[in-house]
């Protein structure tokens, strides 16, 4: 199965309005779960790459400040919290993930 695909998966395991990449003009259901790929990380051995992962910025977006989205989020393989803010009125948890 393709990564992008299975992080997908359990992502709509969690929350029911998830979005890859949506365009600027997309507008989203709260809460949600809004990621984009962000990079590739690469595991070397005598000096060359022999493993590439995608890796995944996840921000999780909720109104109720108790909401058990981001620590859903938290307990999935690879997963890194990056940081927490509010704008208008809504919480957004960033998380790095590579898979």
């Amino acid at each position: 199965m393709d990564r992008r695909q299975k992080l997908d998966d359990w992502l709509r395991q969690i929350a029911e309005h998830v979005y890859f990449q949506p365009p600027g003009e997309q507008s989203m259901k709260y809460d949600c779960i809004v990621y984009e790929r962000s990079g590739l990380g690469s595991d070397h051995a005598d000096n060359a790459p022999y493993l590439h992962r995608d890796q995944y910025e996840v921000t999780a977006i909720y109104r109720d400040p108790d909401s058990q989205i981001p620590r859903k989020i938290a307990d999935l393989p690879a997963c890194r919290h990056t940081r927490h803010f509010t704008y208008d009125n809504l919480h957004h948890d960033v998380f790095t993930i590579t898979i």
